[in-house]
Protein backbone atom coordinates (compact mmCIF):
# COMPACT_ATOMS: atom_id res chain seq x y z
CA UNK A 1 0.00 0.00 0.00
CA UNK A 2 1.73 3.29 -0.53
CA UNK A 3 1.88 4.56 2.60
CA UNK A 4 4.12 4.72 5.49
CA UNK A 5 3.80 3.57 9.05
CA UNK A 6 5.73 4.61 12.17
CA UNK A 7 5.31 3.09 15.43
CA UNK A 8 6.01 5.84 18.46
CA UNK A 9 5.76 4.59 21.61
CA UNK A 10 2.23 2.64 22.11
CA UNK A 11 1.14 4.63 18.65
CA UNK A 12 1.03 3.60 15.19
CA UNK A 13 1.45 6.69 12.60
CA UNK A 14 0.24 6.40 9.07
CA UNK A 15 0.66 8.87 6.45
CA UNK A 16 -0.19 8.88 3.15
CA UNK A 17 -2.89 10.23 1.15
CA UNK A 18 -6.40 9.99 3.10
CA UNK A 19 -8.11 6.75 1.53
CA UNK A 20 -4.64 4.94 1.49
CA UNK A 21 -4.93 6.20 5.68
CA UNK A 22 -8.28 4.88 6.06
CA UNK A 23 -7.68 1.41 4.32
CA UNK A 24 -4.75 0.82 6.39
CA UNK A 25 -6.33 2.08 9.32
CA UNK A 26 -9.20 -0.45 9.09
CA UNK A 27 -6.41 -3.23 8.20
CA UNK A 28 -4.46 -2.22 11.16
CA UNK A 29 -7.70 -2.51 13.59
CA UNK A 30 -9.22 -5.80 12.10
CA UNK A 31 -5.93 -7.75 12.80
CA UNK A 32 -5.72 -5.70 16.22
CA UNK A 33 -9.12 -7.56 17.22
CA UNK A 34 -8.16 -10.96 15.67
CA UNK A 35 -4.94 -10.59 17.90
CA UNK A 36 -7.67 -9.77 20.93
CA UNK A 37 -9.08 -12.91 20.57
CA UNK A 38 -5.74 -15.21 20.31
CA UNK A 39 -5.83 -15.79 16.73
CA UNK A 40 -3.12 -16.08 14.93
CA UNK A 41 -1.70 -13.21 12.43
CA UNK A 42 0.68 -13.37 9.91
CA UNK A 43 1.46 -12.70 6.40
CA UNK A 44 -1.70 -14.82 5.22
CA UNK A 45 -4.05 -12.42 7.58
CA UNK A 46 -2.29 -9.37 6.90
CA UNK A 47 -2.90 -10.64 2.94
CA UNK A 48 -6.51 -11.65 3.82
CA UNK A 49 -7.40 -8.42 5.24
CA UNK A 50 -6.29 -6.15 2.54
CA UNK A 51 -8.07 -8.55 -0.14
CA UNK A 52 -11.69 -8.28 2.66
CA UNK A 53 -11.54 -4.92 3.09
CA UNK A 54 -10.45 -3.37 -0.66
CA UNK A 55 -13.49 -4.91 -2.19
CA UNK A 56 -16.47 -3.77 -2.93
CA UNK A 57 -18.43 -6.94 -2.35
CA UNK A 58 -18.73 -6.91 1.25
CA UNK A 59 -17.79 -3.71 2.27
CA UNK A 60 -21.14 -1.89 0.19
CA UNK A 61 -21.26 1.92 0.85
CA UNK A 62 -23.49 2.04 4.14
CA UNK A 63 -22.92 3.59 7.20
CA UNK A 64 -20.04 3.75 9.05
CA UNK A 65 -21.45 1.27 11.87
CA UNK A 66 -22.93 -0.95 9.23
CA UNK A 67 -19.26 -1.47 8.07
CA UNK A 68 -18.04 -2.52 11.04
CA UNK A 69 -20.55 -4.64 11.45
CA UNK A 70 -19.61 -6.12 8.65
CA UNK A 71 -16.18 -6.01 9.55
CA UNK A 72 -16.48 -8.22 12.68
CA UNK A 73 -18.70 -11.03 10.75
CA UNK A 74 -16.22 -11.93 8.35
CA UNK A 75 -13.64 -12.31 11.21
CA UNK A 76 -16.02 -13.51 13.54
CA UNK A 77 -15.13 -17.57 14.70
CA UNK A 78 -18.65 -18.14 12.72
CA UNK A 79 -16.86 -17.07 9.65
CA UNK A 80 -14.37 -19.74 9.97
CA UNK A 81 -13.57 -23.28 10.82
CA UNK A 82 -11.81 -24.53 13.73
CA UNK A 83 -8.72 -27.18 13.19
CA UNK A 84 -8.40 -30.41 15.71
CA UNK A 85 -5.35 -27.54 16.94
CA UNK A 86 -8.04 -25.20 17.75
CA UNK A 87 -6.13 -22.96 14.78
CA UNK A 88 -8.79 -21.15 12.74
CA UNK A 89 -8.93 -21.02 9.29
CA UNK A 90 -10.59 -18.19 8.27
CA UNK A 91 -11.27 -17.14 4.70
CA UNK A 92 -8.93 -14.98 2.89
CA UNK A 93 -10.79 -13.44 0.38
CA UNK A 94 -14.26 -12.10 -0.15
CA UNK A 95 -15.41 -15.47 -2.54
CA UNK A 96 -13.80 -17.94 0.44
CA UNK A 97 -16.29 -16.44 2.70
CA UNK A 98 -19.38 -16.87 0.27
CA UNK A 99 -17.87 -20.41 -0.19
CA UNK A 100 -18.15 -21.42 3.50
CA UNK A 101 -21.46 -19.59 3.81
CA UNK A 102 -22.71 -21.38 1.00
CA UNK A 103 -21.66 -25.25 1.82
CA UNK A 104 -22.93 -24.45 5.27
CA UNK A 105 -26.44 -23.28 4.16
CA UNK A 106 -26.92 -25.63 0.81
CA UNK A 107 -26.96 -29.31 0.23
CA UNK A 108 -24.98 -29.12 -3.10
CA UNK A 109 -22.98 -26.23 -3.77
CA UNK A 110 -20.22 -25.82 -6.86
CA UNK A 111 -16.52 -24.53 -6.53
CA UNK A 112 -15.39 -23.15 -9.68
CA UNK A 113 -12.17 -21.85 -10.44
CA UNK A 114 -8.32 -21.89 -10.89
CA UNK A 115 -5.91 -23.33 -8.66
CA UNK A 116 -4.43 -22.44 -5.67
CA UNK A 117 -7.62 -20.42 -4.54
CA UNK A 118 -8.83 -22.87 -1.71
CA UNK A 119 -11.93 -24.54 -3.01
CA UNK A 120 -10.38 -28.00 -2.00
CA UNK A 121 -8.96 -27.38 1.01
CA UNK A 122 -12.25 -25.44 2.33
CA UNK A 123 -14.40 -28.04 1.22
CA UNK A 124 -12.65 -30.83 3.15
CA UNK A 125 -12.68 -28.54 6.33
CA UNK A 126 -16.23 -28.33 6.50
CA UNK A 127 -16.80 -31.75 5.63
CA UNK A 128 -14.46 -32.40 9.00
CA UNK A 129 -16.34 -29.78 10.86
CA UNK A 130 -19.21 -30.60 10.32
CA UNK A 131 -18.41 -34.35 10.91
CA UNK A 132 -17.06 -33.50 13.97
CA UNK A 133 -20.36 -31.85 14.56
CA UNK A 134 -22.55 -34.79 13.93
CA UNK A 135 -24.27 -33.65 10.97
CA UNK A 136 -23.51 -35.90 8.79
CA UNK A 137 -22.23 -39.22 9.84
CA UNK A 138 -19.12 -40.12 7.32
CA UNK A 139 -16.56 -38.50 4.26
CA UNK A 140 -16.58 -39.49 0.76
CA UNK A 141 -14.12 -37.51 -1.09
CA UNK A 142 -13.52 -38.29 -5.04
CA UNK A 143 -11.91 -37.46 -7.61
CA UNK A 144 -11.97 -38.52 -11.81
CA UNK A 145 -8.25 -40.53 -12.33
CA UNK A 146 -7.32 -39.04 -15.46
CA UNK A 147 -3.87 -38.79 -16.85
CA UNK A 148 -2.80 -35.11 -16.89
CA UNK A 149 0.01 -36.03 -19.30
CA UNK A 150 1.35 -38.82 -17.80
CA UNK A 151 -0.02 -42.48 -17.98
CA UNK A 152 -1.33 -44.69 -15.43
CA UNK A 153 -0.28 -47.90 -16.75
CA UNK A 154 3.50 -47.11 -15.98
CA UNK A 155 2.88 -46.02 -12.19
CA UNK A 156 3.39 -49.40 -9.94
CA UNK A 157 0.92 -51.44 -7.68
CA UNK A 158 -2.53 -51.98 -8.08
CA UNK A 159 -5.59 -50.00 -9.06
CA UNK A 160 -5.75 -48.26 -5.90
CA UNK A 161 -2.37 -47.34 -5.68
CA UNK A 162 -2.17 -46.01 -9.05
CA UNK A 163 -4.83 -43.16 -8.27
CA UNK A 164 -3.54 -42.54 -4.98
CA UNK A 165 -1.24 -39.47 -5.89
CA UNK A 166 -4.65 -37.98 -7.76
CA UNK A 167 -5.94 -38.27 -4.25
CA UNK A 168 -3.11 -36.80 -2.23
CA UNK A 169 -4.40 -32.97 -2.28
CA UNK A 170 -7.50 -34.49 -0.21
CA UNK A 171 -5.06 -36.45 2.32
CA UNK A 172 -2.87 -33.29 3.23
CA UNK A 173 -6.49 -31.24 3.84
CA UNK A 174 -7.54 -33.56 6.24
CA UNK A 175 -4.36 -34.00 7.66
CA UNK A 176 -4.42 -30.32 8.59
CA UNK A 177 -7.83 -30.26 9.63
CA UNK A 178 -7.61 -34.06 12.26
CA UNK A 179 -4.91 -35.96 13.92
CA UNK A 180 -2.82 -37.87 11.75
CA UNK A 181 -3.48 -41.08 13.50
CA UNK A 182 -6.94 -40.71 12.99
CA UNK A 183 -7.32 -40.35 9.53
CA UNK A 184 -6.28 -44.31 8.81
CA UNK A 185 -8.24 -45.20 11.50
CA UNK A 186 -11.19 -43.69 9.97
CA UNK A 187 -10.31 -44.71 6.27
CA UNK A 188 -10.78 -48.28 7.91
CA UNK A 189 -13.89 -47.94 9.55
CA UNK A 190 -15.40 -46.64 6.37
CA UNK A 191 -15.99 -43.16 8.13
CA UNK A 192 -13.79 -41.81 5.77
CA UNK A 193 -13.71 -43.27 2.21
CA UNK A 194 -11.95 -41.73 -0.56
CA UNK A 195 -11.83 -43.01 -3.80
CA UNK A 196 -11.87 -42.69 -7.68
CA UNK A 197 -15.16 -41.61 -9.42
CA UNK A 198 -15.79 -44.96 -10.53
CA UNK A 199 -16.04 -46.94 -7.52
CA UNK A 200 -19.18 -44.49 -6.83
CA UNK A 201 -21.68 -46.06 -9.85
CA UNK A 202 -24.37 -47.99 -8.29
CA UNK A 203 -24.61 -46.59 -4.82
CA UNK A 204 -26.88 -44.07 -2.53
CA UNK A 205 -25.10 -41.89 -0.53
CA UNK A 206 -26.85 -40.93 2.97
CA UNK A 207 -25.86 -39.47 5.72
CA UNK A 208 -22.34 -38.38 4.51
CA UNK A 209 -20.75 -35.34 2.94
CA UNK A 210 -19.64 -35.92 -0.31
CA UNK A 211 -16.33 -33.68 -1.95
CA UNK A 212 -15.69 -34.13 -6.09
CA UNK A 213 -13.37 -32.96 -6.67
CA UNK A 214 -10.98 -32.05 -10.60
CA UNK A 215 -14.86 -32.53 -11.33
CA UNK A 216 -13.59 -30.45 -14.81
CA UNK A 217 -12.19 -33.67 -15.89
CA UNK A 218 -15.55 -35.98 -15.45
CA UNK A 219 -17.68 -37.13 -18.44
CA UNK A 220 -20.87 -35.87 -18.86
CA UNK A 221 -22.10 -39.04 -17.56
CA UNK A 222 -19.80 -39.49 -14.79
CA UNK A 223 -21.04 -36.00 -13.59
CA UNK A 224 -24.97 -37.31 -13.95
CA UNK A 225 -23.76 -40.28 -12.02
CA UNK A 226 -21.96 -38.89 -8.83
CA UNK A 227 -25.07 -35.80 -8.39
CA UNK A 228 -27.42 -38.55 -8.41
CA UNK A 229 -26.14 -40.14 -5.75
CA UNK A 230 -27.44 -37.94 -2.94
CA UNK A 231 -29.56 -39.29 -0.10
CA UNK A 232 -30.66 -38.09 2.39
CA UNK A 233 -28.85 -35.82 5.21
CA UNK A 234 -26.50 -36.02 2.53
CA UNK A 235 -24.11 -32.47 1.62
CA UNK A 236 -22.34 -32.41 -1.83
CA UNK A 237 -19.62 -29.65 -3.13
CA UNK A 238 -18.13 -30.02 -6.68
CA UNK A 239 -14.97 -28.18 -7.34
CA UNK A 240 -12.98 -27.60 -10.17
CA UNK A 241 -10.93 -25.27 -13.07
CA UNK A 242 -12.81 -25.32 -16.25
CA UNK A 243 -9.87 -24.19 -17.58
CA UNK A 244 -7.33 -27.38 -16.72
CA UNK A 245 -9.32 -30.26 -19.07
CA UNK A 246 -7.31 -33.24 -19.24
CA UNK A 247 -9.68 -35.19 -21.25
CA UNK A 248 -9.52 -36.48 -24.83
CA UNK A 249 -9.99 -34.16 -27.40
CA UNK A 250 -13.01 -33.64 -28.11
CA UNK A 251 -14.53 -34.86 -25.12
CA UNK A 252 -17.52 -33.08 -23.26
CA UNK A 253 -16.46 -31.68 -19.63
CA UNK A 254 -19.04 -32.89 -17.13
CA UNK A 255 -18.04 -29.80 -15.03
CA UNK A 256 -18.67 -27.70 -17.73
CA UNK A 257 -22.14 -29.30 -19.09
CA UNK A 258 -23.29 -29.35 -15.64
CA UNK A 259 -22.59 -25.56 -15.38
CA UNK A 260 -24.77 -24.75 -18.15
CA UNK A 261 -27.53 -27.38 -17.09
CA UNK A 262 -27.91 -26.46 -13.60
CA UNK A 263 -26.95 -22.73 -13.57
CA UNK A 264 -30.97 -21.67 -13.00
CA UNK A 265 -32.06 -24.39 -10.25
CA UNK A 266 -32.55 -22.88 -6.56
CA UNK A 267 -30.43 -24.03 -4.09
CA UNK A 268 -27.40 -24.89 -6.29
CA UNK A 269 -24.82 -22.19 -5.45
CA UNK A 270 -22.03 -21.52 -8.18
CA UNK A 271 -19.20 -19.73 -6.04
CA UNK A 272 -17.12 -18.72 -8.59
CA UNK A 273 -12.75 -17.67 -7.68
CA UNK A 274 -10.62 -16.02 -9.78
CA UNK A 275 -7.00 -15.25 -9.51
CA UNK A 276 -7.33 -12.61 -6.74
CA UNK A 277 -8.45 -15.14 -4.68
CA UNK A 278 -5.22 -17.28 -5.14
CA UNK A 279 -3.60 -17.68 -1.70
CA UNK A 280 -0.78 -20.09 -3.07
CA UNK A 281 2.52 -18.05 -3.62
CA UNK A 282 2.03 -14.32 -4.82
CA UNK A 283 3.91 -16.04 -8.00
CA UNK A 284 1.30 -18.38 -8.75
CA UNK A 285 -1.18 -15.24 -9.28
CA UNK A 286 1.08 -13.75 -12.09
CA UNK A 287 1.82 -16.94 -13.51
CA UNK A 288 -2.44 -17.55 -13.96
CA UNK A 289 -2.33 -13.85 -15.15
CA UNK A 290 0.26 -14.59 -17.38
CA UNK A 291 -0.93 -17.98 -18.91
CA UNK A 292 -4.80 -16.04 -19.21
CA UNK A 293 -3.13 -13.25 -21.32
CA UNK A 294 -1.67 -16.19 -23.96
CA UNK A 295 -4.92 -18.08 -24.00
CA UNK A 296 -6.59 -14.60 -25.21
CA UNK A 297 -4.06 -13.94 -27.39
CA UNK A 298 -3.82 -17.26 -28.99
CA UNK A 299 -7.75 -17.44 -29.35
CA UNK A 300 -8.11 -13.80 -30.94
Amino acid sequence: MPVQIATRSNNVVVTGSQQSIDLAKDILGTLWEKIQRKQDVGTSEIDAALRFLKGDKFMPKKTGEEKKDKKKALYSEKSGIKTYKNKLISPRSPNQAQYIEAIRGNDMVFGIGPAGTGKTFLAVAAAVSMYQEGKIERMVFCRPAVEAGEKLGFLPGDMLEKVNPYLRPIYDALHEMMPPDDVPKKIESGEIEIAPLAFMRGRTLKNAFVILDEAQNTTSMQMKMLLTRMGEGTRMVVTGDPSQVDLPPGTQSGLKEAMSILRDVEDIPFVKFDVKDVVRHRLVTKIIEAYDKHDFRNQS
